[in-house]
C-alpha cells in the first residue's frame, strides 16, 4: 500500500469525496515540523483543511490558504532552515518522485 491507497481508503473510511494536492499538505506539514517543532505538522494541516472547508474547499482557496501558512512558517523564529522546493504542474518537485519509488 502507498500514500495514494492510504489516501483513497481513508476518504472512504471519512465518506469524503476530496480533491486536493496531497503535495502542497506534505510541503505545509514538513515547514511546520521543521521551523516550528514536530507537533506542529498535523496541527497545520489539521488546521488548513478546517479552513479550507469552512472557505468552500476549492483548491485555489486552500493554495491560497496553505501560502499562508507556508509564509507563517517561513518567518517562525527557532526552527531549521530548509529550503522550500519549486511547484509545478506535477506537485512539488522530489516529492512525485519518491512517492513513485514507493
Amino acid at each position: 500500500m502507498n500514500l495514494h491507497d492510504w489516501i483513497d481508503e481513508l476518504c472512504d473510511a471519512l465518506d469524503l469525496e476530496a480533491e486536493f494536492d496531497e503535495a502542497l499538505v506534505l510541503d505545509v506539514a514538513r515547514e511546520a515540523a521543521h521551523r516550528v517543532e514536530r507537533p506542529a505538522a498535523p496541527v497545520s494541516t489539521f488546521l488548513l483543511g478546517y479552513a479550507a472547508a469552512l472557505a468552500g474547499g476549492s483548491l485555489e482557496r486552500t493554495e491560497e490558504l496553505a501560502g499562508r501558512v507556508l509564509d507563517l512558517a517561513s518567518k517562525w523564529e527557532g526552527g531549521e532552515e530548509i529550503e522550500i522546493e519549486d511547484v509545478d504542474d506535477d506537485g512539488i518537485d522530489g516529492v512525485a518522485a519518491a512517492d513513485e519509488e514507493e
